[in-house]
């Protein structure tokens, strides 16, 4: 009996194969994934793990974002400026797609070193782009540092075409929820020298009205900082108004809105226009002040500015009553000096009058 044994072994080769995001090819994720995100999703993903931290770190990224939510920034000033930013596009983003945080005082310094303010404003209907504009501001002159703080975009007698037709909403009165829901307005402030910048709009409207005489539509936007200390604080308001010309014929049913006023500036809660030098130190705090994306930030602006208008128009009412028991006050203290005065006269007249009745009869 022949017995004989083998024995057979098979090698199988091993084969070690990614899985999840690490399965994707770098070039397909940079053209065709990173590529088709937003600013917010983008930096959300960074923050999963290193190997899509370092991927979302690309300059020319962020430099995408920026352009598209801000057609402004390209602009070869800005350009310039944000390139010496500490981390360029990306820091850029971070400054100014967050809002600015209403809570919390602001400790105002005795100065700031900012030599130019850099203005980037874009206006978009629908989604899309309707003005878009780049002003620098000069921040050094007495002139600027003395005056009221105010930044105007648009000249005295230019007209912006808008492409926009809100026509056929005057009689149903459609055009102010219209305005509240498809206006959006971004005015990013840059402070060149600081190497920082803020976005000081609420982005969706906090009012639209239309003006009783001209018919024209004014849209405001607005951010309410608190500054001062502890002890002592007050309110100011940032508010962006944009003038849009109204038309109210119905002959001119293809007419077109246009821009007549973009403008910022700066109040308290009286309504008196804040400095240029004062609205510089606000700024500059409020920048280097930490920030952070919430979701529905538009509206939460909203509810700031109608609790500030009502805090401003309580403070006028009681200032308006101080001030008119103040006159009545005044009025009867007048009155009771003329009654005094009157019947101290007419002591006197009838004193006369009687010493002269007695020295008759006397006589």
């Amino acid at each position: 009996m022949l017995s004989s044994s083998s024995s057979l072994t098979v090698e199988q080769p091993s084969r070690s194969r990614s899985s999840g995001i690490n399965a994707v090819s770098s070039d397909v994720l940079r053209s065709n994934i990173l590529t088709r995100l937003d600013g917010a999703s983008l930096a959300a993903l960074s923050c999963t793990c290193s190997n899509l931290n370092s991927f979302c770190l690309d300059e020319s990224l962020w430099r995408q974002q920026c352009s598209a939510t801000w057609p402004s920034t390209l602009d070869t000033r800005v350009q310039s400026i944000i390139s010496t930013f500490p981390a360029g596009h990306r820091m850029f983003f971070s400054d100014s797609f967050p809002f600015l945080e209403h809570d919390g005082v602001i400790n105002l310094s005795p100065s700031v070193d900012m030599t130019e303010l850099i203005s980037a404003v874009d206006i978009f209907y629908k989604e899309k782009l309707i003005f878009s504009r780049v002003h620098v501001t000069e921040t050094v002159s007495g002139w600027f540092l003395c005056s009221p703080m105010r930044v105007d975009l648009v000249e005295p007698k230019e007209l912006i075409s808008t492409r926009v037709s809100l026509i056929n909403q005057w009689e149903d009165d459609t055009w102010k929820s219209d305005l509240e829901e498809n206006l959006s307005l971004s005015w990013i402030l840059i402070d060149p020298t600081g190497k920082r910048a803020a976005d000081v709009s609420t982005r969706k409207p906090v009012s639209v009205q239309r003006h009783w005489l001209t018919g024209e539509v004014h849209v405001k936007f607005s951010t309410i900082f608190v500054v001062g200390n502890k002890k002592r604080s007050e309110q100011v308001e940032f508010t962006v108004t944009v003038v849009l010309a109204a038309f109210n014929r119905r002959e001119e049913e293809t007419a077109v809105m246009q821009i007549r006023e973009v403008s910022l500036v700066a109040e308290d809660k009286d309504g008196k226009n804040l400095g240029g030098n004062g609205s510089l130190v606000i700024l500059a705090v409020a920048m280097g002040r930490k920030r952070r994306f919430r979701a529905g930030g538009e509206g939460g602006g909203k509810e700031k500015y109608l609790e500030f208008m009502e805090r401003k128009t309580a403070k006028a009412e009681m200032k308006w009553r101080r001030e008119k028991e103040t006159a009545m006050e005044t009025a009867a203290c007048w009155i009771a000096v003329l009654l005094l005065g009157f019947l101290l006269c007419f002591y006197l007249f009838i004193h006369k009058n009687m010493v002269a009745i007695m020295k008759r009869l006397i006589k």
